[in-house]
């Protein structure tokens, strides 16, 4: 029997698809919503099912989506037989998730957490194996794949403090949610305590996916003519910044410059919408700015370079000896460390970096990072990272802890092999 409120909520999503209509149309007019395949969102197939055993995989957006390429990859070649369908709730996720894709994988936008939407959607789809990434905790989704009788699992599960005390104020329906899942393998031991406390029953330590990802993609002839373009001079990174730390960024950037190094600032906003007004108000400041979405190509005179495009951090990685990760020196938790660990990228970040504790943590215990906590003290660490020594030292280190990383999936597809749906199933 449901808890009291989750029966109040799941009556409610029942009845709630009117609305859910409209607020989708108006995330649609806006560009939030792809307006050619609303209907996925309502549970409507844009596909159909291929012949045989199904694994639905859901990732919340782009990050979670591709930690687990890798782990899709290996599943494809120990079950060819198996088709893989894999949802995700952003139009910057499908766009890039479906160029990833391996074979025999297909994107959907996952459904609303509405009933009639979601039974339609596992009507359709019929998977074998559902897998949740991180920590995508959606009631009436979780209800209704249990419902369906499929086999639930969560993947790389990741819950901070904060949202743990949230749902602790409901805690009959979340030890209900959390009762669903057959087995969850969490990224650290905080994580799996937290989970543990809100009812969950088998809490698997394996550590992050992301350390254990295959290292992000490019496109090697544009690396070759960027490489050309800014030859001879210093290249740093600002990967994946947020509103507040551009301003930081460019003070450091303008600190590098007056000590007399002919740096190229190569600045990827988190969110490429950004970086029209980004590259507008650098160019106010007195930059000479170049930026990626408009077809512009950094030169000898480029102060700044607004990468503001999808799926090419692996390029400006790969660029540049030294990178900051954003999201850090401001509080949104940090990104993933591990992507420009992969690719011999000097790393320093700020103090802001709950989101990825554990990884953070063992880099710096292993001298692989630099922390800083204002622009100038990220100037002075990019200024140090900058000398061929310390990049060489901080990038071994970094290397050393990230080939570890190939541990994570071993663990993680020993676990889903026996669950997996049988050969010639439906």
């Amino acid at each position: 029997m449901a808890a009291p409120g989750l029966r109040l909520y799941l009556a409610l999503s029942r009845r709630a698809t009117p609305l859910a209509r409209l607020i989708l149309s108006r995330r649609a007019r806006r560009g939030k919503e792809d307006p050619a395949r609303l209907p996925e969102r309502l549970g409507v197939p844009g596909l159909p099912r291929p012949d045989g055993p199904l694994v639905w995989l859901h990732a919340a957006s782009v990050g979670e989506a591709l930690s687990v390429m890798e782990v899709l990859r290996r599943l494809r070649t120990l079950r060819p037989d198996l088709a893989i369908l894999v949802t995700t709730g952003t139009r910057s996720s499908a766009e890039l998730v479906a160029r990833r894709l391996p074979d025999g994988a297909l994107h959907q936008y996952a459904p609303v957490d509405l009933l009639p939407a979601l039974e339609g959607f596992l009507s359709h789809w019929r998977p074998g194996l559902a897998i949740w990434v991180e920590n995508e905790i959606w009631p009436a989704m979780i209800h209704a794949t249990a419902a369906a009788g499929v086999t639930l699992v969560m993947v790389n599960a990741r819950i901070s403090e904060r949202s743990a005390r949230r749902w602790r104020r409901a805690p009959g329906t979340i030890r209900r949610l959390m009762a669903a899942f057959r087995v969850i393998f969490a990224q650290d031991e905080a994580s799996a305590a937290r989970l543990r406390r809100l009812g969950a029953g088998a809490v698997v330590v394996t550590g992050t996916l992301k350390e254990g990802a295959a290292p992000l993609a490019h496109d090697e002839s544009e690396r070759r003519r960027i490489a050309a373009r800014i030859e001879g001079r210093s290249v740093w990174l600002a990967a994946s910044t947020h509103d507040g730390e551009e301003a930081m960024v460019a003070e450091a950037h303008r600190a590098l410059r007056r000590s007399g190094i002919d740096a190229l600032l190569i600045l990827v906003p988190r969110h490429p919408e950004r970086g029209p007004a980004l590259a507008e108000a650098l160019a106010a400041a007195g930059w000479r700015v170049a930026r990626r979405g408009a077809g512009e190509l950094p030169g000898q005179d480029t102060d700044i370079y607004v990468a503001d495009t999808l799926g090419e951090l692996g390029l400006w990685y790969r660029l540049s000896p030294v990178s900051f990760v954003g999201g850090s020196l401001v509080p949104v938790g940090g990104h993933n460390p591990f992507e420009p660990a992969a690719l011999g990228s000097a790393i320093i970040h700020g103090p802001h970096v709950d989101s990825f504790a554990d990884g953070y943590g063992r880099l710096g215990a292993a001298k692989a990072a630099i922390e800083v906590r204002d622009a100038a003290g990220l100037a002075d660490a990019v200024r140090r990272a900058m000398a061929p020594d310390m990049a060489a030292a901080l990038a071994a280190a970094a290397w050393a802890l990230f080939s570890e990383g190939s541990a994570v999936t071993d663990r993680v597809m020993e676990a889903l092999v026996p669950l997996l749906p049988p050969p010639g199933g439906q």
